[in-house]
């Protein structure tokens, strides 16, 4: 029998959900016959695979050692690895980061250790905030992605409050993010709305934008404004109604004013030309507006961060110094 008190984030969940992500070795069925046969046991008695879980609760397993998953070599690197984080904000439940371009967020195909995610986890094992020994089914997580070669603002929880909630008021657009970037050509109207029905290509790791609605498209809204135009670019400023897979990149290039250095949606060639390799996008500004209660996180309403000294914008649109 081996025996668990639960924290404030597993505080919450529903046991079986709890004993999924606590023993991932147990496959589900056999896991709802154990609570069926009251080998799961809450506080010294019997529940229901439905039942949440409070903070002090107690639970005893009576389940075979081998289908308790202990720490692996893998996670020796938390205490080696040195993260590195450009930080615009931390409190006990989260952090806004500032991503740099190239780096990708989750682990993928290509790269498994040197993600965001990967230094998050470090920093705050190192920091002794969090460790997946003490942990019996939370890990910090990221609330919002952003592309490997976008840079800008990334949310990550904590804690299983502070993801919940965030996850939250994300979903109620109770948030809202600003984006830079540099297209080709002016738009006309300089300031407007783009509105679009976006379709995703799984094989192509792309998105088709159309005028009308299409079977498995997803409604895209983009508000724009112009903020400069200059040697045949111009600077502007997006605000995301709808947040679509490549939403900004594919909504500008069926507009005809792709973005600078996308080879993915517009001129791969002339982005090289002007010295760039990657799309000039980044999400620079994070605003916090909500309209409901935000529990642990209510302090952060009605606040905002931006990010300064955008490479892109600094390198085609230098402020003008006084001779």
């Amino acid at each position: 029998m081996r025996s668990f008190v639960i924290g404030p984030n597993d505080a919450g969940q529903r046991l079986d959900r709890w004993l999924a992500k606590a023993l991932p070795l147990l496959p589900a069925p056999l896991a709802q016959k154990y609570i069926r046969l009251k080998r799961v046991k809450l506080n010294g008695k019997g529940a229901k695979q439905d039942v949440r879980l409070q903070k002090g609760d107690e639970l005893q397993l009576y389940i075979n050692d081998e289908f308790f998953q202990a720490p692996s070599q893998e996670n020796a690197f938390l205490s080696v690895f040195k993260p590195q984080l450009d930080i615009l904000y931390e409190d006990e439940h989260i952090l806004l980061l500032n991503k740099r371009p190239g780096m990708v967020v989750h682990p993928d195909g290509q790269e498994q250790v040197n993600t965001l995610i990967t230094h998050i986890q470090a920093y705050l094992y190192q920091k002794k905030e969090w460790s997946p020994y003490r942990e019996n089914s939370f890990a910090p997580a990221l609330c919002n992605r952003i592309d490997r070669n976008t840079g800008g603002i990334v949310i990550a929880a904590k804690t299983a409050e502070a993801l919940r909630v965030m996850n939250q008021k994300i979903r109620d657009r109770e948030l809202q993010k600003l984006y830079l970037c540099v297209i080709h050509g002016t738009m006309d109207p300089k300031q407007g709305q783009l509105k679009g029905y976006i379709l995703k290509d799984e094989d192509k790791a792309q998105v088709k934008v159309f005028a009308k609605p299409v079977p498995g498209g997803k409604t895209a809204v983009t508000l724009y404004r112009t903020l400069e135009t200059r040697g045949g670019l111009s600077l502007v400023e997006c605000d995301l109604i709808t947040g679509r897979t490549h939403q900004i990149r594919a909504q500008f290039a069926a507009a005809g004013h792709p973005l600078l250095g996308d080879g993915k949606y517009g001129r791969g060639q002339d982005g090289k030309r002007l010295g760039r390799r990657t799309q000039a996008l980044y999400s620079y500004k994070l605003r916090f507006q909500f309209t409901t209660p935000a529990g642990c996180l209510e302090h952060l309403d009605g606040r905002e961060w931006t990010v300064e000294g955008v490479d892109f914008v600094e390198t085609y649109f230098p402020k003008e110094r006084p001779g």
